[in-house]
């Protein structure tokens, strides 16, 4: 498998800009995924380097060779799009076949590929069917198998599971990150959903407003997020943000809330910025308990079986979600004490850039 290496890419549609000066290195054998909001650029930059976009400016570079002049088909990549595109009136093998016997594989190579591709995607029995005798799920798995028998340099995936349903998404997705274990295939996916970007890759690119907000492992985007966008569209529910005062405590930030409680975290003083910030806390990391110094009414209930979140209002009218243990107590309308991890706090400035504890 092969690096993937975007150097100061830009892209331009007309007077608009919307990829600007990206930089960006893939490492061989890496699953990336490009996570962001609808409009975010995401899947203009997959499709630049598979070549169906032009590059305005920049370099990609895949294998150590400069492709961004290069057609689709020369640049070594297979791509799986959020619709299937098979060809209906094809069996499996042959849509499976088609890609290969157009670049004249020989027919021993061409069975061999679909073989072993249909092994480790589970559709040997799927062969002759054609794609209206096929679920969503054996679909998108033929799909898959389409790139799968290319033996790319890379594969691209473009919102592959968005079109299944909530149960088959999560199959394809434990599916998906087998292949990538048996593969160890350079791998970009493009996601809206952070659920499929935390528990697939193995390192995130979020995109927000066509420029890039942060790359880093799942646990680096989740646990030190960079900025305020990274914090919010990462973790479900959203943190919490709180408008605060800080006051020293030997060195350390404690945040002051406007009802006069206090969360002492462990975010240096000397790096914070002067001007308004906010306290930004994980649902949890914070929990209902007696010896709880921040208190705060209960408005609404949400049970999920193994864990409760809390929707609560603040003596200074803030809210916040809370967690709770699954078999919670908790009734709307309660005054509940809340305990406040402090030392998983974040603090977030004007501009919503973040700052951390020290590592």
């Amino acid at each position: 498998m092969s690096s993937i290496e975007l150097d100061s890419v830009s892209k331009r549609f007309g007077s608009v800009e919307v990829i600007s000066e990206l930089s960006l290195t893939i490492h061989s054998g890496e699953f990336i995924a490009f996570l962001g909001p609808s409009g975010c650029g995401k899947s203009t930059l997959l499709r630049m380097i598979a070549g169906l976009e032009t590059v305005n400016g920049g370099e990609i570079r895949i294998g150590g060779e400069r492709v961004d002049h290069l057609p689709p088909g020369a640049r070594g990549v297979a791509m799986v799009f959020q619709h299937y595109a098979l060809y209906p009136h094809m069996t499996v093998f042959d849509n499976l076949a088609f890609g290969l016997k157009n670049i004249g594989t020989p027919h021993d190579e061409i069975a061999r590929r679909i073989e072993e591709a249909a092994r480790i995607l589970e559709i040997g029995h799927l062969l002759q069917r054609k794609p209206g005798q096929l679920s969503g799920g054996q679909r998108q798995r033929v799909a898959i198998g389409r790139a799968l028998v290319k033996d790319p340099k890379a594969y691209l995936f473009d919102e592959p599971l968005s079109n299944l349903d909530a149960a088959l998404r999560v199959r394809t997705r434990v599916e998906l990150a087998r292949l990538h274990q048996q593969t160890r295939a350079t791998t970009i996916f493009v996601t809206h959903d952070q659920v499929e970007a935390m528990t697939l890759a193995s390192r995130i690119v979020v995109m927000n407003a066509r420029k890039v907000e942060q790359v880093g492992t799942p646990m680096d985007i989740y646990g030190r997020p960079a900025t305020e966008f990274v914090a919010r569209f990462v973790g479900s529910p959203a943190m919490n943000f709180l408008p605060v005062t800080i006051r020293d405590r030997a060195g350390l930030a404690t945040a002051v809330l406007g009802d006069g409680s206090t969360i002492d975290t462990a975010v240096p003083l000397d790096i914070l910025p002067t001007g308004d910030l906010r306290v930004g806390i994980r649902a949890e990391a914070i929990h209902v308990r007696p010896d709880g110094a921040v208190p705060g009414k209960v408005e609404v209930v949400e049970r999920l079986g193994d864990r409760t979140h809390l929707h609560i209002r603040l003596m200074d009218g803030n809210t916040l979600v809370a967690e709770d243990k699954g078999v919670s107590q908790v009734q709307p309308g309660d005054t509940v004490p809340l305990a406040v991890e402090g030392a998983t706090a974040h603090l977030f400035d004007d501009a919503g850039l973040a700052y951390h504890a020290r590592q």
